[in-house]
């Protein structure tokens, strides 16, 4: 479950929005500069709340009335950005084995082949992300994050880089992860497509406010 009831003063741009979602991928849509971005940057952590709360999986991460501001290191979130943003010096599996070791977990080889399977990236794991396609790179971002045993996963326009091809090649298996991995998501696009054919819940934003919430048919 997530719970977002929040307030943002950026420059000239305000932003306020409140919804509750308990959807398995909660798509956040509106057109570039609707505040989407900025909403995903608080729920990591990454941008504090002028005002408000956010619960997620029932703790309270923020709550500027009483002071509360867990730091993005202790939310258990992975974080998915448009460009991958992998270790150029690290292969695909040493790039897999980060989000773990930053996190201190134990090895779980079982879910580190689960996760490589999922993802199909087993044959990737020696090469540097430098020789990887576009939807190559993404696939080891969603395995890095999903091996730090995320309980939520954000995505930030993670198909936005890619070309139409590639785009189709990575998008069943977001819709994999959305089925298989059991990991909830908050997943950011303005691509009304691939949220119809991912999201369970959408949250609409405007010029910074909630304008319309509820099932895929909102986007209609």
């Amino acid at each position: 479950m997530l719970r977002v009831d929040v307030e943002k003063q950026l420059g000239e741009f305000s932003l306020s929005a409140s919804f509750e979602s308990e959807g398995r991928v909660t798509g956040l849509f509106g057109a570039s500069g609707a505040g989407k971005s900025s909403l995903i940057n608080m729920i990591a952590g990454l941008l504090r709340p002028d005002r408000g709360t956010i619960v997620i999986d029932g703790e309270t991460v923020d709550d500027t009335a009483a002071g509360i501001h867990v730091p993005t290191w202790r939310r258990r979130i992975g974080y998915v950005f448009q460009d991958a943003r992998l270790f150029p010096h690290l292969n695909v599996a040493q790039n897999l084995d980060y989000g773990r070791r930053m996190n201190r977990l134990a090895a779980d080889p079982a879910q580190r082949t689960r996760v490589v399977e999922l993802l199909d990236i087993g044959a990737l794991l020696d090469r540097r992300p430098g020789k990887l396609s576009g939807g190559e790179r993404q696939r080891v971002a969603l395995g890095r994050a999903l091996l730090s045993k995320p309980r939520l996963l954000l995505l930030d326009e993670p198909l936005g880089a890619l070309d139409e091809a590639r785009k189709v090649e990575i998008l069943p298996y977001l819709v994999r992860l959305r089925d298989e991995a059991n990991v909830p998501m908050v997943y950011v696009s303005h691509d009304v497509a691939e949220l119809r054919q991912l999201a369970t819940q959408i949250v609409m934003l405007r010029q910074g406010r909630v304008t319309s919430f509820g099932g895929v048919k909102v986007l209609t």
